[in-house]
C-alpha cells in the first residue's frame, strides 16, 4: 500500500482519491478476445513460457501472471488501452515501473524516444494511421496519429495504446504462432512492435504519395480558359500539414531505432539486436520520402501561387486593353460634349457620320493591335 501512495504521489501530487490495492479489486476477464472499450483498460494478460502462451484461467490478472512468471519462468505480457492513473498504480508498483515513465504513459502525448529506468527500457512510438477520403479538400484529414508506450523488463512486457487505431491484437496472435522468436523474450515483442509501427508508416507514405501525386496533376493541368486559378492552394496548405503530422512521428523514432539496433543492451538478446537494424533501414527510407513529401509539396505550392499571380496579370492586361479602348469614344464624346457655340463640324452635314467613322476606326485599330500582341 504504501509503494503505490508514493507512487500515486510521485505521478500526480495532487490526486487524493484513494486506490485500492491491485490484487483486491474486481478480478475481470483479459483474454485475447476481451472488447478494448470495455471498462478496465487491460486488454489481454499472458504468461508466455519457449515461445508458448501458458494456460491461465480466464480470470488471470497482472498480478497473478507476475506471480506465475516468478514461480515458473517466462514473461508477462500485458497490454493495455487508455488506462488512468488509478487503472495503472497498481500495474505500475507490481512491476516497478519508474514514476516518470508512469506519467507519461498515462498522459501520452509524447514525441518517440527511448529511455532507461534501472531494468526497465521505456519506448514511446506514434503510430500512424491513413484517413480514406473521396476528396482532398483543404478540411479533409489525411492521417490519424496514436501512440504504443513499451516497458520491457527481464520477465515482462507492458505496451500502453492510446488513440483508436493501431490495435496490437493481431500482432499478438501472429507472434503466438512463431514460437522461435517468441522464445527469446521480451525483446523479441519490441521488435515486432517496432516493425509493426514502421510497416504502417510505409504503407501511409505510399498513400500519401497517391494524394501529392493527385494535388501536382490538378495543379499542372490548369491551362486554358476556364481553369480554376489558386483553387488547390487550400488543399495544399492542408496536405503539407499532414505531412508534417507525418514528420513528427518518424523522424524522432531515428535516433531510439540507432540505440536498439547499435549499442548492446542487457534487456535486448544479441540476435534480436539484428532485427532492429532491418527496421532502421525501413525507416530511413519512410524518412527519406516524408522529406520529399515536404519538399515537392512546397515546390506545388509555390507553382499554384505562381499561376495564380500570372492569370491575375493576364486579367489586369486585358482590363487594361478594354480601357484604353473605351478611351477614344469617351474623349471623342467628352471633346464634342463641351457645348460651346463655335465648334468645328457641328453644323455641317457629314460631320457625325465622320466622327462615328473615325471612333470606329480608331477602336478597331487599337484592338487588333493589343490582340496581336497578346493582351487580349
Amino acid at each position: 500500500m504504501s509503494m503505490i501512495r508514493d507512487l500515486r504521489a510521485a505521478v500526480r501530487p495532487s490526486l487524493r482519491k484513494s486506490v485500492a490495492p491491485y490484487g483486491n479489486e474486481a478480478r475481470t476477464s483479459y483474454d485475447s478476445t476481451r472488447d478494448p472499450s470495455a471498462v478496465s483498460a487491460v486488454v489481454d494478460c499472458a504468461v508466455y513460457r519457449d515461445g508458448a502462451r501458458a494456460e491461465a484461467p480466464a480470470c488471470l490478472t497482472p498480478r497473478e501472471a507476475r506471480l506465475q512468471v516468478r514461480r515458473d519462468g517466462g514473461f508477462a505480457w500485458i497490454g493495455l488501452h487508455e488506462p488512468t492513473e488509478a487503472e495503472f498504480a497498481g500495474i505500475a508498483a507490481e512491476f516497478g515501473l519508474h514514476p516518470l515513465a508512469v506519467e507519461d504513459a498515462v498522459h501520452a502525448h509524447q514525441r518517440p524516444k527511448l529511455e532507461r529506468y534501472d531494468d526497465t527500457l521505456f519506448t514511446v512510438f506514434k503510430t500512424i494511421h491513413y484517413v480514406e477520403h473521396a476528396e482532398l479538400t483543404a478540411t479533409s484529414e489525411v492521417v490519424e496519429s496514436g501512440e504504443v508506450m513499451c516497458f520491457t523488463g527481464r520477465d515482462f512486457f507492458i505496451t500502453v495504446r492510446h488513440g483508436g487505431q493501431g490495435s496490437l491484437r493481431a500482432l499478438r496472435h501472429r507472434l503466438q504462432d512463431d514460437p522461435e522468436l517468441l522464445a527469446k523474450g521480451p525483446s523479441a515483442v519490441l521488435h515486432a512492435i517496432s516493425d509493426h509501427v514502421v510497416d504502417g508508416y510505409i504503407a501511409v507514405a505510399d498513400a500519401m504519395q497517391d494524394d501529392i501525386d493527385e494535388v501536382e496533376t490538378a495543379v499542372f493541368s490548369q491551362t486554358g480558359k476556364g481553369a480554376p486559378r489558386g483553387s488547390d492552394a487550400g488543399s495544399i496548405y492542408q496536405l503539407k500539414r499532414e505531412v508534417l503530422e507525418f514528420k513528427r512521428a518518424v523522424a524522432p523514432l531515428r535516433r531510439p531505432l540507432q540505440l536498439l539496433s547499435e549499442r548492446p543492451m542487457r534487456l535486448i538478446d544479441p540476435d534480436i539486436q539484428k532485427y532492429f537494424r532491418d527496421v532502421a533501414d525501413h525507416l530511413e527510407r519512410v524518412q527519406e520520402q516524408v522529406i520529399g513529401f515536404d519538399e515537392l509539396l512546397n515546390s506545388i505550392l509555390q507553382a499554384n501561387l505562381a499561376q495564380a499571380s500570372v492569370a491575375q496579370n493576364e486579367d489586369m492586361r486585358k482590363i487594361t486593353s478594354w480601357a484604353a479602348i473605351v478611351a477614344v469614344p469617351t474623349m471623342v464624346c467628352g471633346v464634342y460634349g463641351m457645348n460651346f457655340k463655335h465648334m468645328p463640324e457641328l453644323h455641317w452635314r457629314y460631320g457625325y457620320p465622320l466622327v462615328l467613322s473615325v471612333t470606329v476606326a480608331a477602336c478597331f485599330a487599337i484592338h487588333r493591335t493589343l490582340k496581336r500582341n497578346g493582351w487580349l
